[in-house]
Parts: structure tokens; C-alpha cells; sequence
């Protein structure tokens, strides 16, 4: 049966970029590169950037979101570190217990990421 999620992969057209970007701007652990293929560590899940795209990226609907503590902290530090923001940290929904809050940036190839907190 299935259970938790083990690898997301994205295609990239830059692996070297890609590199540079998730780990020393976004801060991920890299695990290990064989080739074009970088691999990240995203708390248990491993992010795969496959960088054999030379031409171009399709970018579909999908977004890749990240749970950090303190969003709007989070928020200044990749502006500082010049990243591509969207929007600024909101609410998206009010629950019972917390609220969860968001916000979205590009990376190097124009996939959409995000941070989210669900603040209690």
C-alpha cells in the first residue's frame, strides 16, 4: 500500500543554478548529485532536480509548499536574499484552531514554491 511521499522531482534547465538556488539560497540540505540530478532533503522528502531540460521548462499548475515557523521572518530573509516573491505572507484560511498563512515565490526556472505556517 501507499504511504508517505519519498521523492518529488522537477526538470530544470540549469542543474548547476537549480544547485546554487535551493541550496544556498532556499538553505536545503543536499544530499547528493550524480550528473544533472541534484538531490535535497526536505525533512524526509527528497526533492530531485533533473536538469537535462536544456531548451526549456513546461511549468504546469503544481506548487511545491514548504512549512517554515515564523513566515513573515521567512518572507524577509529570501527577498533579502533575492528571491523572486509573488505576494506577501496572508491568511488563506481561518480554521477552529489556527490560521494558515502563506506565501508564494518563483525559483530560477519559474516554478511556483511556497511557505506556509499554520499559526495557532
Amino acid at each position: 500500500m501507499l504511504s508517505a511521499l519519498g521523492q518529488i522531482a522537477l526538470n530544470v534547465t540549469d542543474a548547476d543554478r537549480s544547485e546554487r538556488f535551493y541550496g544556498e539560497t532556499l538553505g536545503l540540505p543536499k544530499l547528493f548529485r550524480f550528473g544533472d540530478l541534484v538531490f535535497f532533503d526536505c525533512a524526509g522528502v527528497r526533492l530531485m532536480l533533473e536538469g537535462t531540460a536544456k531548451e526549456s521548462v513546461v511549468i504546469g499548475d503544481e506548487c511545491h509548499y514548504f512549512t517554515v515557523q515564523g513566515i513573515e521572518a521567512a518572507y524577509q530573509e529570501l527577498k533579502a536574499r533575492g528571491v523572486a516573491m509573488v505576494d506577501e505572507p496572508h491568511v488563506v484560511a481561518k480554521m477552529p484552531d489556527h490560521e494558515l498563512w502563506m506565501v508564494f515565490f518563483r525559483d530560477p526556472d519559474g516554478h511556483l514554491l511556497a511557505l506556509m505556517e499554520e499559526k495557532r
